[in-house]
Order: structure tokens, then sequence, then C-alpha cells
């Protein structure tokens, strides 16, 4: 059976990942995380005092950075791994929150992430959620997702997520980095979110994961069975 390419794009706290997990789980497909892949270059940032206004800096640090995936066969997740190193965990705080979109939103980290993107991509077969996805890594998907959600409902989403690790963490903090986040994704100069003329617009704002899920599954298998 033909397999194709799924790209799916978004808001911050949509439930992208969660979609494009459990719908690569669903058809046997790898998920490509590229929010964590940002999300490890951005980790790597901080960690090494990397100056984001200093181009050079910039170029430097990239060449020492090395991004791959590995599959957990008894959870069926993929962790990403930063220079061989596991850091599904440090990715996801507050600090990397506030400074992601601003890191992804540079030319070089756009272009070092979507040429390995692609080259992952060669062999069909995958999931892939993120901001650009079918606009730009994958313009010629041949399934387009554009997943959305009221903002009350997404920052509720997302402060529950957080509040799990930070019972510290307010929902107006939430809310402001989510806000901020959508400012700085929409407005970019490289690659900035936007719907692919081509994409399946799936608001799951009064929808639960099951039913998005299959919302997305029954489109899957009608561009599948259309190339077979």
């Amino acid at each position: 059976m033909k397999k194709i390419i799924i790209a799916i794009d978004g808001y911050s706290s949509c439930g992208k990942s969660t979609l494009a997990k459990a719908l690569a789980k669903k058809l046997h497909y790898l998920f490509l995380d590229s929010g964590a892949m940002y999300r490890a270059i951005t980790y790597y940032f901080i960690e090494h005092k990397v100056n984001t206004n200093q181009l050079t800096e910039v170029e430097k640090a990239l060449k020492n950075i090395q991004l791959s995936f590995q599959f957990n066969k008894e959870t069926a997740d993929n962790h990403i791994l930063l220079n061989g190193i596991n850091v599904d965990k440090e990715i996801r705080s507050m600090a990397i929150n506030a400074k992601v979109s601003e890191v992804a939103a540079i030319a070089e980290v756009r272009k070092f992430a979507v040429a390995q993107q692609q080259q992952i991509g060669l062999n069909k077969g995958i999931v892939m959620d993120g901001r650009d996805i079918g606009t730009t890594v994958f313009p010629n998907a041949e399934l387009k997702i554009f997943v959305t959600a009221d903002t009350t409902v997404r920052v509720e989403r997302r402060f529950k997520e957080l509040y799990a690790s930070n019972p510290n963490i307010t929902i107006e903090d939430v809310k402001a980095n989510l806000e901020m986040r959508d400012y700085i994704d929409t407005n970019r100069t490289e690659s900035p979110l936007r719907k692919a003329d081509d994409a399946k617009l799936l608001d799951n704002t009064n929808l639960n994961k099951e039913e998005q899920l299959n919302i997305a599954y029954q489109w899957a298998m009608e561009k599948i069975n259309a190339f077979n």
C-alpha cells in the first residue's frame, strides 16, 4: 500500500502533537515532531548562552547540534535526542516555552531544521506537526490538516499540562505566553504560521481526542485509498 506524507499545522496548544502521535500510531507511520526539534535547539542555545541576535554565534552553535529520534517500543513514542542525549523532559519547561518561538523565527535555524525534516520525509509514511509543515517543509504533502481551537480552551489545556510539573504557574502567565507565541508565529518573516490553501480545517474546540483522531484518520484513509 502506497504511503503518504501527512502535514499537521496549527496554533500552539491546539493538540497538534497529540493528534499527530495518535494518527501515526494508528497508521503505523513515523511521527516526526518538529516542535521538539525547535525546542531542543532552543534548549541548546539557552544552555550554551548563545546570543540569538548574533548570526555568527547562531551558525556556529548549529554546527554543534545533532538531532535524531529514538523509538521507545514500550510506550510507542519517539524521543528526541540532542547530541545523543534524551532531552524530552528538559524541553517542556516554561523557559523553553518563552524562547522557542523567537528561536524558531531565525531563518538559519529554520533552514537547519527543515533540511533534516525533508531528508527524513523522502521515504514517506510520516505524520509531522508544526507551524509550517504544509506550507514550507512538505508543500506537496498528500494530506494537510490545519488545527485550531478557541484561545480560552487552548490556555486551559496548556495550563493543565504545565501545572503538573510547576504548581506555581498562573493561568495569566500561560495566557500571556500563548498570545506572545501566536504573535511571533504569525508575524515572523521566515515561514510564518498560516493555513495552506489545500489544507483541511480541524477545529477541535468541542472535540475530544478520540473524535478528532477519527476525523483525521478518515481523511488519511481517503487519501491513501485514492493512491492505491
